[in-house]
């Protein structure tokens, strides 16, 4: 690898590394606002949804894999949510109703 190329890789980790922090300052921001609480949520998973997309793509270095290793990581993902939202997260709320008043 030739010195421009290994300096503009470390600039771009760089730049990914200070979107990272100040998505980062955004959230801790947030957390001090006093929102309700489905627009905090909302506000929040999206914001560590893009954080996490940033780290897969950049540190675990699937950007610059091919494109069929990162389709064989979808239907897991996929599986994953569909697990969270129909079995876990309305078990969850059970718990909510069997709390004394």
């Amino acid at each position: 690898m030739s010195e421009n190329a290994e300096h503009h890789g470390s600039r771009l980790y760089l730049y990914v590394w200070f979107w990272l922090l100040a998505l980062t300052g955004v959230e801790v921001f947030l957390a001090y606002e006093h929102l309700p609480l489905k627009t905090m949520l909302v506000l929040l998973m999206s914001l560590s949804m893009v954080k996490a997309a940033l780290i897969i793509a950049y540190f675990m270095h699937l950007r610059f894999e091919k494109r069929s290793l990162t389709l064989t990581l979808m239907p897991p993902l996929v599986i994953c949510i569909i697990l969270l939202l129909l079995f876990f997260f309305p078990d969850s709320l059970r718990l909510l109703e069997l709390r004394p008043s």
